[in-house]
């Protein structure tokens, strides 16, 4: 298959497909579904194969260690990333949500401060406020297109109650690719403030040729006793059902800390989810993803070319992710007649830029991990939506 053949989601209990009319008002039978950050692609074939073989077998009984997920762990950081991570390093949650929380449930009290730097992906917020911990928002600065850190501004906003920094690399929502100078001030940051770093990476692998990606911990390796790195193969190769994330952790205190909680809640990765990350960590899965992005750059091209051809919209330009970061503010309107009007004439489901934070506001976050029609489609909806401004 390729990446523009379309494959029919709706009635298979997608959230994404399945719940935009109750959480967006946009009706199922005509809408287009473009918020949460999973793509329409059937995942590579090297990783489907592994689930037929998984199939043939048929007996899906306990499971008993799996060094050989380890090690394909290991060969893709190394491959990928120039990375050397040790296959011991590589803890396993059931996801990277369930890995934040983890982190803040080991290393944080209720009532500590967490710091995010916003806007950023939804869940960090959520996710602490649920552990009962305080949210501490840093603004990102805005230069020109793009996003900077402000940390002398985040450094204003401490009290001494703060444990730890969830850190997006990559960017999300805005897509930015943090530098290794940006990298080691953020580190740097943690270090005087006593601070954990919980370094997302979700998004490493979906990252533009003229941009590199370069983990936490290889562009501040003086952050090991202090950081935990968090990867998956969820977004990469559209598995995140499978409910299995990487916590890469190097520092033997940390581990050991992360190790004892897994122990104590009984937690073991599921076998079919580790097979098949095992065969995604792969020539044949780096193939796929780098075939992936190719088709990425061409949706990105179209979105970027319709959205900005609309006057008082403008789509940020984006280094990694597959989700494009689009700013309203040019049209003058408010977040609800924005909406409103994507809502009920474009019939799009999109994620507000609100939820992710200070900064949000004026913003839209598209999904374009899809089909190439379903991209001029969703251009042509919104061209005709916001048509009054051309």
């Amino acid at each position: 298959m390729t990446f523009d053949e379309i494959i029919e989601r709706r009635g298979t209990h997608s959230s994404k497909w399945d719940k935009m009319e109750q959480l967006f008002g946009v009706p199922q039978e005509d809408g287009l579904s473009m918020w949460t950050a999973d793509s329409d692609f059937a995942t590579a074939p090297c990783v489907r194969d592994a689930v037929r073989r998984a199939a043939d077998l048929g007996v899906f009984g306990y499971s008993w260690e799996h060094p050989e997920y380890l090690n394909a762990v290991s060969w893709w950081m190394k491959t990928r990333h120039s990375w050397d991570v040790d296959p011991d390093w590589v803890l396993t949650s059931q996801g990277l949500g369930n890995a934040i929380a983890l982190c803040l449930d080991i290393w944080s009290n209720p009532g500590d401060g967490i710091l995010i730097f916003t806007p950023v992906y939804h869940e960090f917020a959520l996710k602490v406020n649920k552990a009962g911990r305080k949210v501490v928002e840093c603004p990102l600065a805005r230069d020109g297109d793009s996003y900077v850190l402000d940390l002398d501004d985040a450094q204003s906003r401490l009290t001494g109650d703060e444990k730890t920094i969830l850190f997006c690399s990559p960017q999300n929502p805005s897509g930015r690719v943090w530098t290794p100078e940006e990298l080691r001030a953020v580190a740097e940051f943690a270090e005087r403030n006593d601070l954990l770093l919980v370094s997302d990476e979700i998004h490493h692998d979906l990252v533009y040729a003229e941009h590199t990606h370069v983990p936490t911990a290889v562009a501040a390796p003086e952050s090991i006793s202090r950081l935990v790195t968090l990867t998956a193969a969820s977004k990469t190769f559209n598995i995140a059902g499978m409910r299995t994330g990487n916590m890469i952790i190097a520092d033997p205190d940390l581990r050991a800390a992360m190790r004892k909680r897994l122990s104590t809640l009984d937690y073991g990765p599921a076998s079919l989810g580790v097979d098949m990350i095992t065969a995604a960590y792969s020539p044949d899965g780096a193939e796929w993803v780098d075939a992936q992005l190719q088709h990425l750059v061409k949706n990105r091209a179209i979105f970027d070319a319709g959205i900005n051809a609309i006057p008082g919209l403008k789509s940020m330009p984006l280094q990694s992710t597959y989700l494009a970061w689009v700013d309203f503010t040019g049209t003058g309107m408010s977040h609800d007649d924005v909406i409103a009007r994507i809502r009920d004439t474009a019939k799009i489901a999109v994620s507000p830029g609100p939820a992710f934070g200070t900064g949000g506001e004026g913003f839209q976050r598209f999904n374009l991990a899809t089909q190439g029609a379903r991209v001029e489609d969703a251009v042509a909806r919104m061209q005709h939506a916001f048509s009054d401004l051309q």
